[in-house]
């Protein structure tokens, strides 16, 4: 089998997870953190630009109060202060291993999920690399309900990664890369080297994290994976407890596992769509508006809604299933221009019939093409 190299790269996110922060579980360690700070600093001598998310802000906070171990069955109070009490050290601790100025960027969901304000964040980012600045960026837990958490570094390093604009995501953890079965229990499983796309069958040979400290595990890389490659950034899967990878990482070398990005990427606005928007409700439509939005670029029309499921306003986002052999399909996810209880009313009308139903009639459609991601 040929050896698979990295294509080259002018700006990267690197993840570096709790596992490799925190290995012990007793606080912030230097034990995996030179190698990745010695590949940053390599990358940036040779012009490229790098941006850092890291874990390891709760651990840190137990450790200041002289706990160790999981900072699992935490409630969202004790995570918020352990956070605000580890974050500093957190900074402190990476500070001392650059020799250039380090900037602290913290984000919650809301900051993605709005686009005014993933904007602000882009500019920020943008501003710090112009400054000749390595941002290092964690989820604001501090100020993070649960509804407004990312949940997981994995996904927040994919969103950093695409409101950067950058082309290659490498996520470190403490396996070396995605296998065909979790390696802490299969002495059997076998390293993909490459992934041309994350399917199904990539998501069903991954299961949850093996380490209580960690909030996300191979399943939370591969959605990651999935996010970056659909706005066509490369992704890696790299041992980060291993120093020659990060070696050979810097050589161009496939030491872990490259997921190649797509071929056809999403538009921003659409990746946000997909990716970002929380979904407030679901419309199953019939087989023919299936097949229009599928295959003739079509809008969605109130004739082809057969059901409407959940409590939306204008302008959220909602999911379009469609019923086939099998179950359900997700056919799209888009931008409504009417609210749940207007639609209740006007499913199965025709465009021309709106305005003998509704006082306000804001456009012929339902969801325009250009607010619609089709699924492959």
């Amino acid at each position: 089998m040929a050896a698979v190299e990295l294509s080259d790269w002018t700006r990267a996110v690197v993840k570096v997870g709790s596992a490799l922060v925190a290995p012990d579980e007793r606080g912030c360690s230097t034990a995996h953190l030179l190698p990745i700070a010695r590949f940053i600093m390599e990358s940036r001598r040779q012009g490229k630009e790098v941006i850092l998310v890291s874990s390891g802000a709760v651990a840190a906070g137990l450790a200041e109060q002289g706990r160790s171990g999981p900072g699992t069955g935490l409630t969202i109070p004790e995570r918020q202060a352990l956070a605000a009490l580890g974050q500093p050290l957190l900074m402190a601790h990476w500070r001392r291993l650059f020799d250039m100025p380090c900037a602290q960027v913290l984000l919650t969901y809301d900051d993605l999920q709005r686009r005014s304000r993933f904007v602000n964040a882009k500019n920020t980012i943008a501003e710090l690399l112009d400054r000749d600045t390595l941002p290092i960026v964690n989820e604001n837990d501090t100020v993070a309900t649960e509804e407004l958490r990312v949940g997981d570094n994995d996904n927040l390093a994919a969103y950093v990664a695409v409101l950067a604009e950058a082309d290659l995501l490498v996520i470190c953890s403490d396996v070396d890369g995605l296998y065909t079965a979790d390696p802490h229990d299969d002495p059997d499983a076998e390293r993909l080297p490459e992934v041309d796309e994350i399917t199904d069958e990539i998501y069903d040979m991954v299961g949850p994290s093996h380490r209580a400290v960690a909030t996300g595990g191979m399943q939370t890389k591969v959605e990651a994976a999935e996010k970056a490659t659909d706005r066509g950034i490369d992704t890696v899967l790299v041992n980060g407890t291993k120093g020659s990878h990060l070696d050979a990482l810097g050589r161009g070398e496939m030491p872990g596992t490259l997921v190649r990005r797509s071929e056809q990427p999403l538009s921003a606005r659409k990746h946000w769509m997909l990716h970002a928007l929380p979904s407030a409700g679901c419309l199953t439509v019939d087989s023919g508006a299936a097949n229009a939005l599928r295959h003739d670029g079509a809008s969605l029309l109130p004739s082809g809604i057969v059901a409407v499921e959940g409590r939306f306003a204008r302008g959220d986002a909602v999911e379009i299933v469609v019923g086939e052999e099998g179950g359900w399909t997700r056919v799209a996810k888009g931008i409504t221009q009417y609210g749940s209880a207007d639609l209740e009313r006007i499913q199965g009308q025709q465009s021309s019939a709106i305005a003998e139903v509704l006082d306000n009639v804001p456009a012929d459609h339902v969801i325009h093409r250009d607010d619609l991601v089709v699924e492959p």
